[in-house]
């Protein structure tokens, strides 16, 4: 009988097991342990820096890494940057169960990127690089396959700072929480290749969406 390898770590263990396994998802040796760790190391910032108001750990597994895995399926390509990563959601958990993509996080919050870039350092993450600037001033000198956002503006905003950052083909994942009936009616989508996803996240109330736009 194989032994659960989060058996040793408690109720936080047991909900992101759950949770893992009602998304479908595999995780390898070792990651449900990283993805832990890095609640401890966010909860330990909490304490001096305002970093996330979710405080109820139990809660974070849900909002924090279940919400941010749900999206795992539709990246594609080499390359993820994270736009508006905040305390590195979604993209510290996706590139903890994703080492074969390279991931860069930008945001313009100083506190907040070096949160990211000591998650990286504390946990290995050497695919991962946290990025401090502002999207409108950011020139990182190549483009990603990837694009995430995880509802820092509306759809078209997020869509117009992405679009010169993206590859062709890429595709840009924004997510939102309730169906953004009004936002999908402003004509600068009008013309794109959009579809909405219904996310399931489990033991997380209230609905969730992805607006997934691919750009050939």
């Amino acid at each position: 009988m194989t032994q659960d390898p989060f058996e040793h770590q408690g109720p936080l263990a047991a909900r992101l097991a759950e949770g893992v396994a009602a998304l479908g998802l595999t995780l390898a040796p070792g990651q449900g342990e990283r993805l832990l760790d890095l609640l401890a190391l966010l909860a330990r910032w909490n304490r001096a820096y305002n970093l996330t108001a979710v405080r109820d750990p139990l809660e974070q597994v849900s909002r924090h890494l279940l919400d941010s895995l749900a999206i795992l399926p539709y990246l594609t390509g080499e390359s993820v940057l994270d736009l508006g990563t905040g305390a590195g959601l979604p993209g510290l958990p996706l590139a903890i169960c994703d080492p074969g993509r390279r991931y860069w996080l930008l945001d313009g919050n100083g506190k907040k990127v070096r949160f990211v870039r000591q998650a990286v350092l504390e946990l290995g993450l050497a695919h991962v690089q946290g990025e401090h600037s502002r999207i409108e001033s950011y020139r990182p000198g190549r483009k990603f396959s990837t694009i995430v956002s995880r509802a820092v503006a509306t759809i078209a905003q997020i869509e117009g700072l992405a679009a010169p950052l993206l590859e062709r083909p890429g595709r840009l994942l924004v997510m939102k929480g309730r169906y953004p009936q009004d936002e999908l009616q402003d004509p600068a989508l009008r013309e794109l290749d959009l579809a909405v996803h219904k996310l399931f996240v489990p033991f997380l109330e209230g609905e969730r969406h992805l607006i997934e736009i691919r750009c050939e």
